[in-house]
């Protein structure tokens, strides 16, 4: 009964394909820009709104913290999304060009159908990956951003630096996150 369950190596790869992990390359990636991306708010409540980075060191630390771990989650929800839109639109594209390369080559010539077909899935599933993983990062940086600057000089300028720099980068953070985890 127990060999029954159990899935195949294949079945495991098809599934990893499609599930809301991330590998862990993608993982530093994500973090990464999250904590450049949640970084540079300090610029901007240190030389434009005033604050001290010393006096201010442990709201900066915290307020970054949060403000990186909710960007990437909002990377990983958002590449979820675009991995398999980007995976449907891309298909025809890749299947040609993956059957002309290996019609083009002796070797490849005579593999099976379902050969073939691992190929333009494993090419199809690296190019969605890739390009909802660069999407993901530059979508989320620019919906972040632009909520920082409209909150910090338009929605909140009237609040105090502190006040100002915590509301706005919660703000801009959970909306990301927030809105990362709709339908797009």
């Amino acid at each position: 009964m127990a060999g029954k369950n159990k899935l195949t190596q294949e079945e495991e790869l098809l599934l990893q394909d499609f599930s809301r992990t991330v590998s862990k390359k993608s993982q530093v990636l994500f973090y990464g820009n999250a904590l450049m991306i949640a970084v540079l708010p300090l610029w901007l409540f240190w030389k434009v709104h005033l604050m001290d980075p010393m006096t201010y060191a442990v709201l900066f630390i915290v307020g970054t913290v949060i403000s990186a771990y909710l960007v990437a989650f909002a990377y990983r929800n958002t590449k979820f999304t675009l991995k398999h839109k980007i995976a449907q639109k891309r298909e025809s594209a890749i299947s040609r060009e993956v059957n002309a390369e290996l019609d083009s080559k002796a070797e490849t010539k005579k593999l099976s159908r379902k050969e073939k077909d691992d190929r333009i899935l494993w090419k199809k599933n690296n190019v969605a990956d890739t390009e909802a993983t660069t999407f993901a990062i530059f979508y989320t940086n620019a919906l972040y951003l632009f909520i920082i600057i409209m909150a910090s000089f338009y929605v909140m300028r009237s609040f105090t630096p502190p006040v100002n720099f915590t509301m706005s980068t919660g703000l801009a953070a959970g909306l990301v996150s927030l809105l990362s985890t709709g339908s797009q």
